[in-house]
């Protein structure tokens, strides 16, 4: 059987992923693509062996056994929402946006739809999983990224801070997981991430740093559980498209959908 993926987006992340399923993965097919300007997402598959239609986010479900968001978290509510009325799986990126929409969760259970959670461009959501499981007493990650990673956040906006001429590495937002994804929706997804797979959204501390010094999105985690104490480390390149999201990401989905029609699966 050949699952349909219908990709939300066809920005840095869903650009990727589509052209990836339409270049081959045993088992999926692209069978839709949504984006806001249609003209340009079908020059954008011009060179693809199997162009699919281009069609409304609320209408994606209509094509698809699977829903990859990959739009801005504003629209989440759109697409994933006719998505899991109708029993349909949805792969979403915009954690951050999901936490402020999480009656979704229920939504998805009532109708037997399904919410996917890749681990995008953190690493551990697997440990961190398996250490709930036995109880986790703190969680604290530490983001750093080059100032143009951060701009235009509404949270810099609304507390008027400055990152445009930076020399020194300076702390923009300390707070929970939670306040990070409402400040910062376009950058700390991950941070959402963390907090769902582990102890939740207002546990997990979060801290911020715009910093001229790096150049790549770096995430530090650190887990005091009752199984183990885990330190973790990513430095993610950002997308050339995008800054404010790494390579990783759309590769991350990638493998996340390879898992769903392989005989074979490695992981929690």
């Amino acid at each position: 059987m050949t699952l349909r993926i219908a990709v939300g987006g066809l920005g840095a992340i869903g650009k990727v992923v589509a052209r990836r399923l339409d270049y081959g993965i045993e088992g999926l097919a692209l069978s839709a693509v949504a984006a806001r300007d249609a003209v340009r997402a079908k020059a954008a598959m011009s060179d693809f062996t199997q162009p699919v239609p281009v069609v409304p986010l609320a209408g994606l479900w209509e094509h698809a056994d699977v829903v990859v968001e990959c739009a801005p978290g504003a629209v989440l509510r759109e697409l994933a929402e006719p998505a899991l009325s109708h029993g349909r799986v949805v792969i979403i990126l915009s954690c951050g946006a999901l936490l402020e929409n999480f009656d979704l969760v229920d939504l998805a259970r009532r109708h037997r739809g399904r919410i996917l959670v890749p681990s995008g461009a953190l690493l551990g959501l697997d440990a961190v999983a398996a250490a709930a499981e036995g109880g986790i007493a703190t969680v604290h990650m530490v983001t750093r990224k080059p100032p143009r990673g951060l701009s235009g956040a509404p949270y810099l906006e609304e507390n008027r801070i400055d990152i445009t001429a930076l020399t020194q590495p300076k702390r923009v937002f300390t707070g929970t997981a939670r306040e990070a994804a409402h400040g910062f929706p376009a950058n700390v997804n991950v941070a959402a991430a963390l907090a769902l797979a582990g102890i939740g959204p207002d546990r997990t501390t979060v801290e911020i740093w715009a910093d001229p010094g790096v150049s790549r999105n770096t995430h530090r985690i650190e887990v005091d559980a009752k199984a183990a104490r885990l330190s973790m480390q990513v430095e993610n390149v950002p997308s050339e498209e995008n800054p404010r999201t790494g390579r990783l990401t759309a590769l991350s989905v990638i493998a996340a959908l390879q898992k769903m029609s392989s005989a074979l699966t490695v992981g929690t």
